[in-house]
C-alpha cells in the first residue's frame, strides 16, 4: 500500500510539473518582473514637428518619460546629458523611445522644441519632445507617471510648476513599471538601463491596447 501511495505521489508531482511546464513554456510568466505602479491614461500632445502624439504612439514601445523645459539652467541639462547615454545605447532598438514633456508650454512652442531637439542632435523619431495644455501635461505627470504629488494641483494652475529629475518607464502594453528613476544618480540610471533591456524582451501580452487606448487596466 505504501509503495502504491508513493507511486501515486510521484506521478502527481510529475504530472503537476509537466502541467506547469506547458503553461509557462515559451512565456515570460515564470520570470520575476518589475512591479506595475500605474498605467498611461489617454493623452494628446503636439511634438516638435507639429504632429499630434497620443497614447497609441506608445503602443509596442518601451518608453522612458521625462518632464523638462527648454530654458532650464539647473537639473534639465544634467538630466538630458544622463538620458543621452541611454539614448545612445538604445536608439537602434525599434521598440524604444523617449517621450519628453515640457512643463512650460506657455514658452516652449513647437519651433522652440524643434530648435532644442536640433541643438541636442537627436533623432526626434526616437526622442520625442511634446507640448500642449498645461493642465493636461501636469495631469499626465501626476496621474499617469507618478512624477509629482497629485496634492500639488490644489494651487492655481498658473502658479504650479513641476521641476523634477525623475523619470518613468512604460512597457509595451502601457503599464508604468518599476517606480521612478533619478537621473542624477548613476546607480539608478544603470538600473533603468537594465530594466529597459528586460522590458524590450517582454511581449506586450494578450491584453495590450484595445480600441486605441491602453485596455489592460481598469478605468
Amino acid at each position: 500500500m505504501r509503495k502504491r501511495l508513493l507511486a501515486y505521489g510521484i506521478f502527481f508531482v510529475v504530472l503537476t510539473g509537466l502541467f506547469l511546464y506547458f503553461v509557462f513554456a515559451g512565456t515570460d510568466n515564470w520570470k520575476a518582473k518589475l512591479p506595475t505602479v500605474s498605467y498611461v491614461k489617454p493623452f494628446a500632445f503636439i511634438d516638435q514637428d507639429g504632429r499630434q502624439i497620443d497614447e497609441n504612439d506608445l503602443k509596442g514601445k518601451v518608453t522612458v518619460v521625462e518632464f523638462f523645459f527648454t530654458t532650464c539652467k539647473g537639473i534639465c541639462p544634467k538630466m538630458n546629458t544622463s538620458l543621452k547615454k541611454l539614448y545612445s545605447q538604445y536608439k537602434e532598438e525599434p521598440d524604444f523611445m523617449i517621450l519628453a514633456h515640457t512643463v512650460q508650454p506657455e514658452k516652449d512652442s513647437v519651433p522652440r522644441l524643434r530648435f532644442y531637439a536640433d541643438s541636442m542632435k537627436i533623432d526626434t523619431k526616437k526622442w520625442v519632445l511634446v507640448t500642449g495644455r498645461k493642465d493636461s501635461l501636469y495631469k499626465a505627470a501626476r496621474a499617469s507617471y507618478l512624477l509629482d504629488d497629485p496634492a500639488n494641483n490644489v494651487e492655481k494652475l498658473e502658479d504650479q510648476f513641476i521641476h523634477t529629475q525623475f523619470l518613468a518607464l512604460v512597457d509595451k502594453a502601457g503599464n508604468v513599471r518599476g517606480g521612478v528613476y533619478d537621473t542624477l544618480k548613476k546607480d539608478e540610471m544603470e538600473k533603468l538601463s537594465k530594466d529597459i533591456a528586460g522590458l524590450l524582451k517582454e511581449s506586450p501580452g494578450p491584453n495590450g491596447f484595445v480600441n486605441g487606448v491602453f485596455g489592460n487596466n481598469p478605468r
